[in-house]
């Protein structure tokens, strides 16, 4: 063998074993694309679900607030009703 093909073999080999680790680096490139995909999709499930469970307590809060007001306004009701009563009582 020449001393050039001992030259191209040996470049050959190179070669060859960059490209091998060219594959592996790629194929570990694509399962962190696929990993980070799936990380995505969770993500995004965990926060409809929790858009949901927001949704649902404002709800919630905005029922008792109402309920809370009907209540005050009763009670602001009952307090000039008994006010009223008083002062007709007392000028009688």
């Amino acid at each position: 063998m020449t001393e050039q093909e001992t030259i191209n073999a040996e470049v050959q080999m190179k070669l060859a074993l960059q490209d091998a680790k060219f594959a592996v680096f790629m194929e570990e490139l694509r399962q962190q694309r696929e990993d980070i995909r799936r990380l995505n999709e969770r993500q995004d499930a965990d926060r409809k679900a929790l858009e949901g469970k927001i949704d649902s307590k404002f709800d919630s809060l905005s029922t008792q607030i109402h309920n809370l007001t009907v209540a005050a306004f009763v009670g602001f009701g009952a307090i000039a009703l008994a006010v009223g009563g008083l002062v007709v009582a007392t000028f009688k």
